[in-house]
């Protein structure tokens, strides 16, 4: 089936990149998102993003014109009817999730797939909140997504191969990479990336080292662009530590017990990038660590 409209429900981080890259890839856009405040500010991003890949010669100013002109804004859910494909981007938490797509199935046409960028919630649950499971799948961006080259396809239970077959020739046409993953805790790149994060956190909260020498031997060390406390600052450390807790839930192992010290910067509202403090202090001109 070809795919001709995508709703994205967020306009977050997330939901912002995906719209950029559906619309610059000929796709009719609808982004939908609870405040018109939070939906103009996704527009100057997009537009921002977009002014820098003209500026490198990466698009033309007449592609960024078009695909500025295919984004439309919404804070009515009811207007993602009429699209094709719908991508969930909302906050990593499960009820705010089925909420949504409980939402959604009285206005969604029966073609319509659904599906969720979540980092690591159970995909089959998720579906099992719709009327649609086989139109159901995970589809999990990186961030960010304009620059960020893989994109991982979760299979629920129920899923069906013409669901993926689909949602595989999406991501063929933003010219990005798919990594098939089973519908486990956390699929592929979360399993083995935020356990690492929870492991830096463990690291300076037992004092073996403090943020920047902890970041700098990753980077050096290990030949890490970025150092796993300067990465979860980047991520946000509420979407760290609710990873940690379906890993620490989903498979009940202790060696998925989230850092305790992570627990306490989440508290306090130091959340990375995104709250101006995290592990480090971003209200300066220059990044500063905060232990």
């Amino acid at each position: 089936m070809e795919l001709k409209s995508v709703g994205v429900i967020g306009a977050g981080q997330m939901g912002n990149g995906i719209a950029h890259v559906m619309a610059l890839s000929g796709y009719d856009v609808v982004l939908n998102d609870i405040s018109e405040d939070n939906l103009a500010a996704a527009i100057g991003r997009i537009d921002k993003n977009m002014e820098r890949q003209v500026s490198r010669d990466l698009i033309s100013a007449e592609d960024k014109s078009l695909a500025l002109s295919r984004i439309k804004t919404t804070v009515a859910q009811p207007e993602l009817g009429q699209t094709d494909l719908i991508i969930e981007a909302a906050t990593e938490n499960e009820e705010i999730k089925y909420k949504i797509f409980e939402g959604l199935i009285p206005h969604i046409q029966p073609h319509t797939i659904l599906t969720s960028n979540t980092s690591s919630i159970s995909i089959t649950r998720l579906a099992s909140r719709t009327d649609r499971p086989e139109k159901f799948m995970g589809f999990h961006f990186m961030n960010p997504v304009p620059l960020m080259k893989l994109v991982e396809l979760i299979r629920g239970i129920a899923t069906d191969d013409e669901t993926y077959e689909t949602c595989l020739d999406i991501v063929n046409r933003l010219g990005k990479t798919a990594a098939s993953a089973e519908d486990f805790p956390a699929f592929i790149v979360n399993r083995i990336l935020i356990p690492m994060i929870n492991e830096a956190c463990y690291t300076l909260y037992e004092g073996v080292g403090n943020v920047s020498s902890i970041d700098n031997a990753m980077k050096l060390g290990a030949n890490h662009p970025m150092g796993p406390l300067e990465l979860a600052d980047f991520i946000g450390l509420d979407t760290c530590l609710a990873i940690m807790n379906v890993l620490h839930d989903g498979l009940a192992d202790t060696k998925y017990r989230p850092c305790p010290l992570l627990t306490k910067y989440v508290e306090a509202g130091w959340l990375g990038r995104k709250s101006k403090r995290g592990f480090y202090d971003y209200r300066g001109e220059i990044p500063v660590p905060t232990r």
